[in-house]
This record gives structure tokens, sequence and C-alpha cells, in this order.
């Protein structure tokens, strides 16, 4: 006798692209953040 166990997990393509497009606004920021301090020394330009 055997057992199958069937638990798929069904993953919705909108959460996919939400987290996907979340991780590149972070990394965007990230790299905004390096280019404006090695420009300008300051980690928010402007702001004392």
């Amino acid at each position: 006798m055997t057992i199958q166990n069937n638990n798929k997990r069904n993953i919705d393509h909108e959460k996919v692209t939400a987290e996907r497009l979340n991780g590149y606004a972070a990394l965007f920021g990230c790299i905004a953040l390096v280019g404006a301090y090695s420009t300008t020394g300051q980690i928010i330009p402007g702001f004392v």
C-alpha cells in the first residue's frame, strides 16, 4: 500500500510580481543611495 502526499501550493502570480517589483525598488534605492553618497558625500543630499 502506497500513500501519496499531494500537497501542492498554489502561488498567485500577482504576489510573485509584487514581490519582484518590491525587490527591484529596494535595489534601485540602494544604488541611488550609493550614487548620492559618492557624488555629494552625504547620505541625504541637502539635509543637514
